[in-house]
């Protein structure tokens, strides 16, 4: 366990869960996010952070999103996109914080295999039947996700409580079962630790968890990129082993397609033609999941996207528009804060590579990014666009965002340029 605590620990520095775990570590300040001490039964010793939006319906549904190793529930709010497709689709999610080494989900004990073994996924069971009581949250439609530790720990909740959750989306998972013991729980350390066992045998752990239980099984989505070197992408075939052979399917999928530029979508229907199982490969991404829009790609899965409270709309800019449109948004804490920008080519060509230029009107220092390689010299900041998100269609829209502190007054920046060129600042 020391290697892997080390090995993440060294990855998270490199990638998306470094910026998690600095985000993290802040308290839960941001407007609307909520922490509950009191859940009920947590042998796991988690804690819990509850996101209700406010336009929520009488019986809205339950997200379980957790985050990977390095993290913590209020960073996850902070650095996914869960949180604001709950604002637009009218979802509650419950973003819980683990306290394992290196705050990893407990995938590795015995009790973490066994339903109602005394360790985290009893704990998480506890956040979701208190978000039912007291949110009124429906039974009926709950799901679950993560990623990496979080993934590995959704391929759990969906094995061990099959009966609760109606879907699942791991980001960066390994099958339910896949390490023997703490000793074991070392994925930097092992090219592809989780490859030993058929589609039969993979099938069987599951199925033993629940002897008595005939189905129906959650739906699964699995996502992984190629080049991850902290869980290997190898691990992607052996969740679709194990979730095809749950559903009893075939390992070979029905369909597959390019749902994004990058994404290589295998599906796997039964005979009525409803999809139970999809795998995603993600061309080029290393241990950096879910990116921009896959947070939005799991919430269509689950089927939380149609007849929602607040449709998506369109951002009204002022007066002269512009072909580049630029929202900001910051949540913010004491002496910290999160950013968050979004970039939408509202010209009729593609943005091929893209920097985007601003100066801060106070004393803000960028600590921490994601989704772009951000430099800053004084007030001004420079953020480039990273491989996986270069270019941008017509229409389309990329985010990246970023960790910082500041004191006195955190103001937003007063103008943003991209390759350049002024944007326009929309709301």
């Amino acid at each position: 366990m020391k290697r892997l605590t080390a090995i993440l620990a060294g990855a998270c520095a490199a990638l998306l869960c470094a910026v998690m775990a600095l985000v993290l570590s802040r308290p839960a300040t941001a407007a609307g996010l909520v922490q509950v001490t009191d859940f009920g039964d947590n042998p796991g010793n988690l804690q819990m952070y509850v996101y209700r939006p406010d336009q929520a319906p009488a019986a809205p549904a339950i997200v379980l999103a957790m985050h990977p190793c390095g993290g913590s529930g209020p960073g996850f709010y902070s650095s996914s996109e869960f949180a604001s497709l709950a604002d637009r689709y009218g979802f509650i999610v419950i973003f819980p914080s683990a306290s394992k080494k290196m705050n990893c989900f407990d995938n590795w004990s015995d009790a973490s295999k066994v339903r109602g073994g005394r360790t985290d996924p009893v704990s998480l069971m506890s956040m979701v039947t208190y978000v039912e009581r007291q949110y009124h949250g429906d039974p009926d439609r709950v799901f679950v996700t993560g990623s990496s530790s979080g993934a590995m720990m959704t391929n759990a909740m969906a094995a061990l409580y099959p009966e609760v959750f109606k879907a699942g989306a791991a980001f960066m998972g390994v099958p339910f079962t896949c390490f023997p013991n703490e000793g074991s729980y070392n994925p930097g350390g092992n090219s592809a630790p989780c490859v030993n066992k058929s589609a039969q045998q993979w099938g069987d752990v599951v199925r033993q968890a629940n002897p008595s239980y005939q189905g129906p099984w959650p739906r699964m989505q699995l996502w992984h990129g190629t080049a991850d070197t902290v869980v290997s992408y190898a691990e992607l075939a052996e969740e679709v082993k194990q979730w095809t052979n749950v559903h009893g399917l075939s390992t070979t999928p029905t369909s597959t397609d390019t749902p994004q530029s990058g994404w290589t979508r295998q599906r796997f229907a039964d005979s009525s033609g409803a999809v139970q199982v999809e795998a995603i490969s993600v061309s080029g991404a290393g241990h950096s999941l879910p990116m921009s829009g896959m947070a939005a790609a799991a919430i269509h899965f689950f089927g939380l996207d149609s007849g929602g409270p607040t449709p998506p709309t369109s951002p009204t800019p002022p007066p002269g528009d512009s072909a580049c449109w630029i929202s900001y948004t910051a949540n913010t804490w004491n002496n910290g804060f999160t950013g968050n920008v979004t970039i939408t080519d509202h010209g009729t060509s593609p943005i091929n590579g893209w920097t985007v230029t601003w100066t801060w009107p106070g004393n803000q220092q960028i600590t921490g990014m994601w989704n772009a390689t951000i430099t800053q010299s004084g007030a001004q900041v420079t953020a480039r666009n990273v491989s996986f998100n270069a270019t941008i269609a017509p229409g389309a829209q990329v985010s990246f965002g970023f960790q910082g502190t500041y004191s006195g007054t955190n103001t937003a920046p007063a103008g943003f340029a991209l390759n350049g060129g002024a944007c326009t600042i929309v709301t």
